[in-house]
């Protein structure tokens, strides 16, 4: 006679723990959305995050405002004139004044020196536009991968020589501007086209002295008047063209012949500079001549072996 399995009172414990876990087991998987993590207060953070910035921009203020006026009040305790007596304390400022430093306008870049005559800016060229394109000139002669570039300087080391319009050919299309001027160490000749650099020709080291008298007629100055090989026998015209070069102090005055007419040369700091407008074809370069306080002829571009007396 077999005997009925008997429960006792552990295994009941056992069934109802297991009954419980199965029960909550899936309670957690139906309702798992309900368990999420208590949404950030993004509206808190942010306002604290908002007054800690202004904090700190408050502090930042304080601090470049006493930046602000220690110069000032470094120079008051010098006295201004040589005394200790007139520090900063010594100054008091009325009830009414502000205690609010105000503000200094930012320095203005230094630009070149102004040629030597007006009469040097041609065709309409105001100073304000040469020495804007001197600018770009020396950025597009750094840019390039001219030996020497970094050393060109900034415009304060120029002075504007030359500007006028130049006349687009088959080798260089496009009407526009050269521009010259000059430096203790350097001479370019840059030329602009709608307001951007195009061509840009330097001369570096002593610029006078190694011709054979006592001007010398620039060696790169044909880009100033002469059109393209291309172009010979067909030039544009009218044509504006220009002459530059170097001259000792004992040189007194320079005439420039070319198509027929002779100009004089303005003498500015050391250098000649003339220009004129051809309304024909040329073949022969402009002719340059030279002369002391006296009269006397000093240099005649004929007799100068290293000059070029025909163009191309």
């Amino acid at each position: 006679m077999s005997e009925e399995p008997r429960t006792t009172e552990e295994d009941q414990d056992g069934e109802g723990m297991r009954d419980f876990e199965e029960r909550l087991r899936r309670l957690l998987a139906e309702d798992a959305y309900a368990f999420r993590p208590a949404p950030a207060p993004y509206p808190v953070i942010r306002r604290r995050g908002v007054l800690e910035r202004r904090r700190r921009l408050a502090v930042a203020g304080l601090a470049l405002a006493v930046l602000a006026v220690a110069p000032v009040g470094a120079y008051a305790w010098a006295g201004g004139s040589g005394g200790r007596g007139a520090g900063p304390a010594a100054a008091k400022p009325s009830a009414g004044a502000s205690r609010t430093p105000s503000p200094t306008a930012a320095a203005t870049p230094a630009g070149p020196g102004r040629p030597a005559t007006p009469g040097q800016l041609l065709d309409g060229i105001t100073f304000e536009q040469a020495a804007d394109g001197l600018a770009k000139c020396l950025v597009y002669g750094r840019e390039g991968d001219t030996v020497g570039a970094e050393s060109l300087g900034v415009p304060a080391d120029y002075r504007i020589l030359l500007a006028q319009r130049s006349t687009g050919d088959s080798n260089s299309p496009g009407d526009g501007q050269f521009l010259v001027a000059v430096s203790s160490s350097y001479r370019l000749i840059c030329k602009l086209v709608d307001g951007a650099v195009t061509a840009m020709n330097t001369s570096g080291g002593a610029l006078s002295g190694d011709g054979p008298g006592p001007v010398f007629p620039d060696m790169n100055g044909g880009k100033l008047y002469q059109q393209s090989l291309l172009d010979s026998g067909h030039w544009k015209l009218p044509f504006r063209w220009g002459a530059v070069g170097t001259v000792e102090p004992s040189v007194a005055k320079v005439t420039v012949s070319y198509g027929g007419a002779t100009a004089r040369a303005v003498l500015d700091h050391g250098w000649f500079v003339a220009a004129g407008e051809l309304d024909r074809q040329v073949t022969a370069a402009p002719h340059v001549k030279g002369y002391d306080s006296s009269g006397k002829l000093v240099y005649d571009s004929d007799h100068d072996p290293s000059y070029q007396r025909t163009l191309p």
